[in-house]
């Protein structure tokens, strides 16, 4: 379960180097309270439980690989989000996580929210019942029929990425006789302490209009000519499992500035500001995130802060945690295959899923903890690199963790963390099935997206 200690500088996953790990933790058996769902604890007989059912009779009944989703913890964290930020506030779930039509229902019951950015997640919000005027709808390069379902339906917000989409959703929106709110999304030019790839507030990448060289401004004067359009806000979001909110602060002051010019140009003052999301979590023991109200009175401190030095009346502010609620809500559970010790080195567990489940470390380099939760064991550590079974190299699901070292072909091991971007990020690369996606609550399990089946992949096969 122990986070590794990489050495600076790129990694390739083909390449055998020399490990680099910390020390095993004292007793392989825990679970750090950190990285699972709230409910999941050890039973007496030692198998892990969720929602009061052990993984082995979930495994029995729904097979392996497969999502666990604990519901009573994502409905507590879209409380908590929801009761932090408290009603002068707007908290969206980005649904781009994870999305399916319970999650919709829950969301919408819970009093959050969301965030779409494309048009099949619009049509699965509207189908769960979302109403339209609480959705908010991203995305670089929106389609014209995209846009025109999102006007016609009646969307809360659409968020303008470009200087063309202005112009494409005024011109929709006059052609259906609506006029449609929106928000100006902004590159603010702050690097965020994360990947390269979800960072987003930098200048060079595909989101947003540039603060610099006066574009923003632009955007804002383009945007209030047009009749087919309510200018709401601004909106700025600076990449994704980020801890520090110094980049956030920065980004703040920034937005801020601009709703000065604004008022100053324009003499209007813009009444919305959304600074995102993009919270981390913890993947493993080494990850510190913070709360919901820790995050609440930081961004309402800041934004405050700044209308205050600027002259300005505090804007309303909204934010989108999607990570943040659903990741630490869910498992991925596994059964182990083969086991391949290389002398010196470390040993090799195949599980039955892998990189068409959880792309995220092939693609991210991201980190993972790993537990044995069929059972406990006395063993000593061993050094593991839990892979898939796919035909890459790179097929790695925890690149570095210990494992007893009495392990066996049948044990069920299981990924924490893994409520975010797993399921809507898999693939069916070799024709692989993507996993069901199971919610527990209360000792009762149910399936809320099913497992994909042969049939499912043939279906679409004309050939």
């Amino acid at each position: 379960m122990s986070r590794s200690a990489h050495p600076a500088g790129p990694r390739h996953a083909d390449v055998m180097t020399e490990a680099h790990y910390t020390a095993p933790p004292a007793d392989l058996n825990v679970l750090d309270e950190k990285v699972w769902a709230r409910t999941v604890a050890r039973d007496e007989a030692g198998a892990v439980t969720v929602g009061g059912i052990e993984v082995t009779r979930l495994a029995e009944e729904f097979g392996t690989p497969a999502y666990f989703l604990d519901e009573s913890d994502f409905r507590a964290r879209c409380r908590a989000w929801a009761d932090a930020f408290g009603p002068d506030a707007d908290v969206f779930y980005a649904g781009k996580a994870f999305l399916s039509r319970a999650i919709v229902r829950w969301l919408k019951e819970e009093g959050l929210n969301l965030d779409v950015c494309s048009g099949g997640e619009l049509t699965c919000a509207l189908d769960a019942g979302m109403p339209a005027e609480r959705i908010a709808f991203h995305g670089n390069n929106k389609t014209v029929a995209e846009i025109e379902r999102a006007v016609t339906v009646g969307v809360g917000r659409i968020v303008l990425d470009s200087f063309q989409e202005i112009a494409r959703v005024a011109h929709i929106a006059q052609g259906l006789g609506k006029r449609q709110r929106v928000q100006i999304r902004v590159t603010v030019g702050v690097e965020a302490h994360t990947h390269e790839f979800i960072a987003t507030a930098h200048e060079d990448q595909k989101f947003g209009i540039a603060l610099a060289g006066g574009q923003a401004a632009e955007a804002v004067r383009r945007a209030l000519a047009l009749d087919g359009l309510e200018l709401i806000g601004i909106h700025s979001h600076i990449g994704s499992q980020i801890f520090d909110m110094a980049g956030f602060e920065v980004s703040a002051r920034r937005v801020v500035q601009l709703l000065a010019e604004v008022r100053d140009e324009h003499g209007i003052e813009l009444p919305e500001i959304d600074l995102g999301g993009g919270l981390g979590i913890a993947y493993t023991s080494e990850d510190d995130p913070r709360e919901p109200h820790e995050i609440a009175k930081a961004l309402g401190d800041i934004v405050t802060r700044e209308c205050e030095a600027a002259g300005l009346a505090t804007p309303r502010i909204s934010v989108e945690p999607g990570r943040a609620i659903v990741g630490p809500t869910a498992f991925t559970l596994y059964e182990v295959g083969t086991i391949k010790p290389l002398e010196g080195l470390r040993t090799y567990v195949s599980v039955d899923g892998g990189m068409s489940d959880n792309i995220r470390t092939a693609l991210y380099d991201a980190e993972y903890s790993i537990a044995l939760v069929s059972r406990t064991s006395d063993a000593d550590p061993m050094l593991v690199r839990v892979v898939g079974k796919h035909c890459e190299s790179g097929d790695i699901v925890v690149k570095d963790a210990f494992l007893p070292s009495d392990l066996a072909p049948g044990d069920l091991i299981a990924v924490p963390a893994t409520g975010a971007y797993c399921r809507s990020m898999a693939s069916n690369y070799n024709h692989a099935l993507r996993p069901p996606v199971v919610a527990v609550c209360d000792g009762e399990a149910r399936v809320i997206v099913r497992r994909e089946t042969e049939e499912d992949l043939l279906r679409l096969d004309v050939g």
